[in-house]
């Protein structure tokens, strides 16, 4: 025997309703989470691009290229870096701050080439 469906308009004991505010509050704690991971991964990944920028610098007798080859792996990571944290918001990918993940080449072919 099975249970007839409960219409929609009637109040389920089982599953009450969430007030606007118990809703606005779980927004509020999402957005305040996807800003934390983006953040976190940001950073984590701009720390990764400036050591190879460091490493680019400070390499003893490097083989021809590898200092501009760091500083290109650097580049990519700092766009890797911008390109997750669109991805943690939900944001299309191909954005003008994917030139933002650009610095570290930059910065790195600047110190290194001038």
């Amino acid at each position: 025997m099975s249970t007839p469906e409960r219409r929609r308009h009637l109040i389920d004991p089982a599953a009450p309703r969430r007030t606007a505010s118990a809703v606005a509050a779980e927004r509020s704690l999402t957005r305040v989470q996807r800003w934390v991971m983006s953040a976190l991964a940001v950073t984590t990944i701009a720390h990764f691009a400036a050591g190879l920028v460091l490493a680019a610098v400070f390499l003893d007798d490097p083989r021809p290229g590898a200092r501009v080859g760091l500083c290109l792996l650097a580049g990519a990571s700092g766009v890797m870096g911008v390109a997750s944290a669109l991805a943690i918001h939900r944001r299309s990918l191909l954005s003008p701050w994917l030139l933002l993940g650009l610095t570290p080449t930059v910065v790195g072919l600047w110190l290194v080439l001038g």
